[in-house]
């Protein structure tokens, strides 16, 4: 298993647009292999003595932190993903993605080998 994460400033008020893209993008990641994906809505971050996920995204007033990761059955799937997705004719939606509802020069993106996956 392998994770794509990710944290992302968000206009306070661009929570419903942004919500509305990320439903949008799920079966596009879905159909090119994605097995899970989660967006969540800051609701609880503790501004940090050193650091904190505001800090990591140069949080602006009037904006929100949004973190989100994508599970994939392996980093081979998620690497291979990436180009087919940004090709996908789904994506045209989105023109070159100067209007989104998040400035994405400021998010934070990596990916991560899972050494450890439990679940209740």
């Amino acid at each position: 298993m392998y994770v794509n994460g990710f944290i992302v400033p968000v206009p306070e008020d661009s929570k419903e647009a942004y919500r509305e893209v990320a439903e949008k993008f799920w079966p596009i990641a879905r159909d090119h292999g994605c097995i899970g994906h989660v967006e969540a809505w800051e609701a609880d971050v503790k501004d940090g003595q050193w650091t904190d996920f505001r800090k990591a995204v140069a949080l602006e007033p009037g904006e929100k932190v949004v973190f989100s990761w994508m599970v994939w059955p392996d980093q081979q799937t998620a690497d291979e993903a990436h180009e087919k997705m940004m090709a996908d004719e789904r994506m045209k939606e989105w023109g070159d993605g100067s209007d989104m509802p998040f400035d994405g020069k400021r998010m934070v993106v990596g990916g991560f080998e899972v050494i450890v996956d439990n679940a209740a």
